[in-house]
């Protein structure tokens, strides 16, 4: 009788610890490794599937992302507080640039013998409407470098990335998931306390109407710059139907070419260009700095436009998601120790938000980058 009870006893135990190990959810450390391990295999195959060539040409389009960008935006906000007074004009110098795209362009035509993508009514339809949304887009990110610090401006623009998704979604059909959901909440979060920090951030000669059209005119920017992702990407899915390098240059081009004539339209309308002698004369630091303010601002925004086609080209919408997240604290960091941007705790907490958002983001697409690859390898 003691042996029957014992033998039942264990049997018993057993089956409990049997449930106990087949009904234990996974736990988060091995899910994690896994992605990790996905991850790396999936970059080793990569890094082994490519010339060196692509790889240096990678890091260079990188390294015109982190340098330029950042550059762009220090010099709008050194042209506004050295005394320039157009927005037009600062958005008119960020696509001023558009010949060095071109120029870019044109020996793929001649060294690779490719003729340029034959235009039709949808596509000429469609780089117009581009155009001036682009044009628009600077246009509010020029009031946002009128009234901000250029570290404010730096990080309510992040928030293009959660438009981006929204967008995406809704335009593109691009998956949702958990994680890029959370990223959303974490950046308008992040928005949200410098709102709440406003005191600490303005300058004393900026009004409070001022700040908040800036802040109001900086969201707005960064939704409209996620609307143009979104239909950039509908255009190539659509109409162009290929993904190749010569094909986005060619987009960057054309869009880059009417929002520049629309805003010279602009100018000519608010009679800015009468007034740029004007304004180069009572500049801080005289007209040779004016000049080169205005110069290199389309410079480095042209460059950094390229850098972040061809990061997107060679790469994935990931890695330029990466660059932008690092380029964030590197323009806020910049414009501290350069232009003595204040620098609250608050501020500081954005940053980090910001930048978890940003992690959140590229951990989200990534992992369902690496699901719809292993599904369609099945």
């Amino acid at each position: 009788m003691t042996t029957f009870k014992d033998d039942n006893l264990e049997s018993n135990l057993s089956v409990r610890l049997l449930m106990e190990e087949t009904t234990e959810p996974p736990s988060v450390s091995f899910s994690y490794s896994v992605w990790m391990s996905n991850v790396k295999k999936s970059t080793r195959e990569a890094y082994e599937s490519k010339p060196i060539s692509h790889w240096i040409l990678l890091v260079l389009s990188g390294a015109a992302m982190l340098i330029a960008f950042p550059a762009s935006s220090l010099l709008s906000r050194l042209y506004f507080s050295n005394g320039g007074k157009s927005k037009w004009i600062i958005s008119w110098v960020a696509v001023a640039g558009w010949p060095i795209t071109c120029l870019i362009l044109l020996p793929t035509y001649i060294f690779q013998k490719i003729k340029p993508t034959p235009l039709n009514a949808k596509l000429v339809l469609s780089y117009v409407v581009l155009g001036f949304l682009s044009a628009a887009d600077n246009l509010m990110y020029a009031y946002a470098y009128a009234y901000l610090p250029a570290s404010t401006s730096s990080l309510l623009a992040s928030s293009s990335l959660a438009f981006s998704a929204l967008f995406g979604y809704l335009i593109v059909k691009n998956p949702l998931n958990a994680s890029v959901v959370n990223s959303i909440v974490i950046i308008t979060g992040a928005m949200a306390i410098i709102a709440l920090d406003s005191s600490s951030d303005r300058y004393s000669y900026i009004t409070n109407s001022q700040y908040f059209a800036g802040f109001f005119w900086d969201i707005m920017g960064s939704a409209l710059h996620g609307l143009i992702f979104a239909l950039s990407e509908l255009l190539f899915v659509k109409l162009l139907g290929r993904r190749s390098f010569h094909v986005a240059l060619e987009q960057q081009v054309m869009v880059s070419l009417i929002a520049f004539a629309f805003t010279t339209l602009g100018m000519v309308v608010s009679n800015d260009f009468q007034g740029m002698s004007h304004e180069a004369k009572s500049f801080k630091g005289g007209e040779s700095l004016y000049t080169q303010v205005l110069i290199w601002s389309a410079v480095t925004f042209q460059l950094g436009v390229l850098g972040a086609t061809a990061v997107l080209f060679l790469a994935s919408t990931v890695m330029a998601g990466v660059l932008n997240a690092v380029r964030v604290p590197i323009t806020s960091i910049a414009a501290v120790i350069l232009m003595h941007d204040p620098m609250s705790g608050f501020k500081i907490l954005s940053l980090i938000l910001t930048f978890w958002g940003f992690s959140s983001y590229i951990y989200g697409s990534s992992s369902s980058n690496l699901s719809t690859q292993a599904s369609s390898s099945s």
